[in-house]
């Protein structure tokens, strides 16, 4: 199985301008051949293929001699990106490539010639890179992407091959469903429910202030350059921080569980609520669910996505009773069938359980934990998702 390590990298000064060099390069031969592509499909209905680019580049070099000081490789693999960048569009799964930015992350990749050795880096061209690892990873190094941000902090993210093949998966184990929110960030099908830290607004306050500091610098100057670093500083700070809250979940959940069920949540959509919006933001769903996808299958886990329609806060866990209507703000009700008392968030997250088992079984009647996970004959779901 593949893995990437990510390790923070401190380069020398000489370092640092050679891969300054380098991001400017890649970044311009990405942007050339990003522009020779959309003019080419304008002219002629077609594309240029990946052999198309990397046939540029010797003829570019001739004209343009600073083309010769990062290492080729990293040039070679704009045509990777550029066809992947393409291919994730037409199967959209993203936005069509843009042109890439000087001020935003910059990032180069190296496919041959690394080694990571104890606590240096070896790249090419670069030599010994001061590496901070927390831990030494085993298998064979296939390629390291080294990347600076916008705060100027260097990452190199080490991709490696364990030599393992992939787990079967296996539903042999405990099942939880879960539901997500804004004032409890994940609530489980067993009761637990996860606060939610909500770090923007935790550094609100102080990112409105570094962002009034840089609207009074001049465009241009070196003072509005160090107040824009101030900035992605404390947006780095926020990510951080996010990220090793959404680690930490998900790893326990994993853990925990052999089969985890979760929503298929519209996030682009759902943000189009101004009033929550920034709250939705804020949460990174869509981030959590794929680490809990990925750190799953790579232990042969089960991770389910239940439809986003499906009436899960709405419906009574223990009857199967569906409710016409229930508005946010009512955080418990009482099942007019059956009298039980549910948790709005607890009762969805049960459901999404049952939901998801049911799919697991291909959509026939079958038991999880001693409990039903389909109506009975004759009931039928109805009314919009919880």
């Amino acid at each position: 199985m593949l893995k990437a390590y990510k390790y923070r990298i401190y380069p020398t000064g000489e370092q640092a301008v050679l891969l300054a060099k380098s991001f400017g390069c890649v970044r311009w031969f990405y942007n050339f051949a990003l522009n020779l592509t959309n003019e080419t499909y304008k002219a002629t209905g077609k594309g240029l293929s990946r052999n198309d680019i990397i046939n540029l580049l010797p003829s570019l070099k001739k004209e343009h001699e600073w083309l010769i000081e990062p290492p080729s490789q990293c040039l070679q693999q704009v045509a990777l990106d550029l066809s992947s960048a393409f291919l994730n569009f037409f199967e959209k799964r993203a936005k069509y490539p843009s042109f890439k930015k000087k001020g935003q992350k910059q990032s180069i990749r190296f496919p041959q010639g690394i080694k990571l050795d104890s606590d240096f880096l070896v790249l090419p061209k670069l030599g010994k890179v001061y590496c901070k690892v927390s831990r030494l990873p085993e298998g064979k190094l296939k390629s390291v992407t080294v990347s600076l941000t916008s705060s100027g902090e260097y990452y190199a993210a080490c991709l490696y091959d364990d030599g393992k093949d992939k787990p079967v998966a296996s539903s042999d184990g405990k099942a939880v469903g879960v539901d997500m929110g804004i004032n409890h960030y994940a609530i489980t099908s067993d009761g637990t429910k996860h606060g939610n830290p909500k770090y923007y607004r935790k550094y609100e306050i102080k990112l409105t202030q570094k962002h009034k500091q840089l609207s009074r610098k001049q465009k241009g100057s070196n003072n509005r350059n160090k107040a824009r670093i101030k900035v992605a500083r404390v947006h780095n700070k926020i990510t951080r921080c996010r990220e090793d809250f959404l680690h930490k979940l998900s790893r326990k959940l994993v853990d925990e569980n052999q089969v985890i069920v979760v929503e298929n949540l519209a996030v682009k959509n759902m943000v189009r609520n101004s009033k929550l919006a920034k709250s939705i933001s804020d949460a990174g769903w869509g981030q959590f669910c794929t680490m809990l996808k990925y750190k799953a299958e790579s232990e042969g886990k089960i991770y389910i996505e239940v439809d986003r329609f499906f009436p899960s806060s709405k419906t009574c866990s223990n009857c199967l009773h569906p409710v016409d209507n229930l508005s946010l703000d009512i955080r418990s009700w009482q099942c007019p069938k059956c009298q039980t008392r549910h948790d709005r968030d607890i009762n969805a997250a049960m459901n999404i359980r049952d939901e998801g088992l049911r799919i697991l079984a291909g959509g026939h009647l079958a038991t999880a934990s001693g409990q039903r996970v389909r109506p009975s004959k004759g009931t039928a779901f109805r009314g919009n998702a919880g």
